[in-house]
């Protein structure tokens, strides 16, 4: 009898773990979302031989750049590590003495990203940690210009619904950032669906450089992520990016993610998204007919997503009569058999929010009957 080797048989149970049904969102913390089986098949026939990563990384950048009607792309290691890369390529171009300046910068004063205050969040660490000077402005493209200056590399822009309130529309910020001859960079990452995003930035509203998650809508590798625009732009931050020594060489991507992502959009542009978004309606839908008259709760369909995202959510709003508090549902479903994840209204402390993005199967039926049991139906 052949003894089994420790961790030659994966699975979730024999580290002590559970799966998750995930009700909230494509969040990097519970996996992003889920890979097509071609991808999966995609990414161990790229494990089973050597190659040339940075011959291999350009040219799937040129299929993924064809594919999507952009000059170039560059896949790197997730959208934070594409904003790092894209920002240290522009502070620095391909001048190897600057890049040995990253992240410190010590007397270099041409460093400064311009980003509204109100767009200010985590993800803006990863142009920060190239060096660069965040610089805050208000909420309008008049404040975007008054701020550039001959120290400004970039503009930085937050693409989503819950970043649009105090900030000026993008194509209003393109259009002072060219005039004044510095790119934009779209922090795009939740963006898809729509799909069309993957060309709406760049080619459309003209942003220099579009960054997308592969690991969210597009259903790629958690650890891969898009930069598309500009030719040049992407090769500064090729030059940036791993194997080069310089800011992301610690970002690496295996042939396995490139494989992985290249299939990953081709299957994304096949999808009928009409379709796809009529069924996350129906699941919506289902949620909200089935908790309809349970005592203590409040139903409504959200629209857009949290990310913005052209599709609906359902909206439990638990009232002073419910049994449980928001926080405590949350925990009772977390902990519960199976473990659900659900999602937060960011303005609203009483309500949760179920995401039908990253539902698969039967789970729509399953979260709808753990609810209903945590709410006394």
């Amino acid at each position: 009898m052949t003894a089994t080797l420790p961790g030659t048989a994966f699975s979730l149970a024999s580290l002590g773990l559970r799966p998750v049904i995930n009700a909230s969102a494509t969040l990097t913390r519970l996996g992003g979302s889920l890979m097509a089986p071609e991808t999966v098949a995609a990414m161990a026939a790229a494990s089973a031989s050597f190659t040339d990563i940075p011959e291999l990384q350009r040219a799937v950048g040129a299929e993924i750049a064809r594919m999507t009607g952009n000059e170039a792309c560059y896949v790197s290691s997730g959208a934070a590590a594409g904003i790092a890369v894209t920002i240290a390529g522009c502070i620095a171009g391909q001048d190897p003495d600057l890049t040995t300046k990253l992240p410190y910068l010590d007397g270099v004063a041409r460093r400064n990203v311009i980003v509204h205050k109100g767009q200010r969040n985590g993800y803006d660490f990863a142009a920060r940690q190239t060096g660069a000077r965040l610089v805050e402005v208000g909420g309008s493209a008049a404040d975007v210009a008054a701020a550039i200056d001959d120290n400004t590399v970039a503009v930085l822009w937050f693409a989503g619904t819950h970043f649009f309130k105090e900030a000026a529309p993008v194509e209003e910020v393109v259009e002072v950032a060219h005039a004044a001859g510095v790119p934009l960079v779209v922090d795009a990452a939740a963006q898809i669906p729509p799909i069309s995003s993957l060309w709406h930035f760049t080619r459309e509203v003209g942003a220099d450089v579009a960054v997308f998650s592969g690991g969210k809508g597009l259903r790629g590798p958690q650890p891969t992520g898009l930069v598309l625009g500009r030719r040049d732009m992407i090769e500064n931050a090729r030059f940036h990016g791993s194997p080069n020594y310089s800011i992301g060489r610690p970002m690496k991507v295996g042939k396995e993610e490139l494989a992985g992502i290249l299939t990953a959009v081709g299957l994304a542009l096949q999808v009928d998204e009409q379709a796809q978004l009529a069924g996350y309606e129906t699941t919506v839908r289902l949620w909200l007919d089935g908790l309809q008259g349970i005592p203590g709760i409040a139903t409504e369909r959200g629209y857009p997503s949290e990310a913005g995202q052209p599709h609906s959510r359902a909206v439990v709003r638990l009232l002073p009569a419910a049994p449980l508090t928001r926080d405590a549902l949350i925990d009772t479903l977390w902990e519960g058999t199976p473990r659900i994840a659900v999602g937060l209204i960011d303005d609203d402390p009483n309500a949760i929010a179920l995401n039908p993005q990253t539902i698969e199967g039967d789970e729509a039926l399953t979260v709808l009957s753990r609810l209903r049991e945590c709410l006394g139906a």
